[in-house]
């Protein structure tokens, strides 16, 4: 099966010309349609709004196009923060979600006037220090058990993330001695889900445990951030899931819980993959072949420009470009150059006859791609390009070069750079 591109091997080979391989390429078109689905799924929720996770895709360039479109961002740390910041989003726009984090970090995102999403009750104790507590502030909840799990984020009670619900109702409280007014609660229960129930089932989850923050300690929350988790087909037999459908299950367990009591309050989301995931590509030259136990393809990419292969075990779809409409040729390991042997993109994976010089294109590489790189064997991290909706392509990160690589050792006065 195949999975479709918005651009041909000819396009490709030009910018090969420019930019040299490995590089990755965002859609523009494809993420700005993703986000006007994901709007009018939630329309019906007047404060609904998506944070986007910079985490998945921390380029300026996709961050300026997401807050045209009235998302804001969701950063775990301070260089998050200050990338926001500079892209000119701020204030409420910032949503601050870490865990084990410093007054250092906190200063930065309340001087941002981000909204701070607390990890854990201890953690109170540290912003109060460093900043004290601001009016509005969210807290992150772990219930220990959840319907809808999978491997990634793994059971709650065996992750480190949020607080159990005594816990969460104690912060609560806390909070609002110290001056918090306004309130919200934060829950991620997976990643990845094509679960068109995922969503609907946290919030009903989180709609009750609104209900119960009420009446047990007169707190009425005035959001709720079901976070991301939405998944996206990485394999090409798999459906997208219906966003439609996910916002009309949310909507339903809305009316039903929280509306019927009287309670209105906004919705948030925090998603990365979901929205640039699909409409990002990895596209690296074959170099050669290897022949021994096994049949090999090298590339000039590696794991250390996409390390999900390596790290999780991660399907990513391959196309050759120029190859699609032919047959196998047999099985092969897609590897790269590291010094170690998880450095593949593929294991046994069948393919056409792969040539010196062909373009691979590896699919559904627009989150936690580029921002995952690093610089193992010295080698230098990769360009990102953007092809714009007027079809033109222009670099939104020019990819490392020695001196960069170098760059942080100038305290070393006999080293020359």
């Amino acid at each position: 099966m195949t999975k479709k591109l918005p651009f041909t091997l000819e396009q490709a080979k030009t910018w090969r010309e420019t930019f040299p391989t490995p590089f990755y390429i965002y859609d523009e078109a494809g993420i700005r349609l993703c986000v006007e689905r994901l709007k009018r799924a939630f329309a019906w929720n007047p404060g609904f709004r998506e944070y986007f996770a910079v985490k998945a895709t921390p380029n300026p360039t996709i961050l300026r196009l997401l807050s045209s479109l009235g998302c804001g961002t969701d950063c775990a740390s301070a260089p998050e923060v200050e990338m926001s910041v500079r892209c000119g989003i701020r204030g409420d726009g910032i949503m601050f979600s870490s865990n084990e984090t410093t007054e250092r970090e906190y200063r930065a995102a309340v001087e941002a006037g981000a909204i701070i999403n607390l990890d854990d009750i201890t953690q109170i104790d540290i912003l109060e220090r460093a900043c004290g507590v601001p009016e509005t502030v969210c807290c992150r909840y772990n219930p220990g058990e959840f319907a809808i799990a999978n491997d990634i984020m793994g059971h709650q009670y065996d992750s480190k993330f949020g607080m159990t619900k005594p816990q969460l109702f104690e912060a609560l409280a806390l909070l609002r001695s110290k001056g918090a007014r306004r309130f919200g609660v934060h829950a991620m229960m997976t990643s990845n889900s094509l679960d068109t129930d995922y969503y609907p089932t946290l919030a009903r989850e989180l709609f009750l445990l609104a209900l119960e923050i009420r009446e047990k300690i007169g707190i009425t929350l005035s959001f709720i951030d079901l976070s991301g988790g939405l998944g996206i087909p990485y394999l090409p037999e798999e459906q997208p899931l219906d966003i439609g459908a996910v916002g009309e299950g949310v909507r339903r367990a809305y009316d039903e819980l929280l509306a019927a009591n009287g309670i209105t309050l906004s919705l948030y989301t925090e998603l990365g993959r979901y929205i640039t995931g699909p409409y990002g590509w990895l596209l690296t030259s074959a170099i050669g072949e290897k022949h021994i136990y096994k049949d090999y393809v090298g590339v000039d990419a590696s794991a250390s420009d996409l390390m999900r292969p390596a790290m999780y075990g991660a399907y990513h779809h391959i196309t050759v470009l120029g190859k699609e409409a032919l047959p196998p040729a047999g099985t092969v390991d897609v590897v790269g150059s590291l010094c170690e042997n998880n450095d593949k993109f593929a294991v046994d994976r069948p393919l056409p006859k792969v040539e010196a010089g062909d373009i691979l294109v590896i699919h559904d590489a627009g989150a936690h791609g580029h921002s995952m790189g690093y610089n193992y064997n010295g080698r230098l991290r990769c360009a990102e390009l953007l092809l714009t909706q007027a079809g033109e392509v222009r670099m939104i990160r020019r990819a490392e070069t020695m001196a960069d690589y170098f760059a942080t050792l100038d305290v070393d006065p006999e080293f020359p750079l």
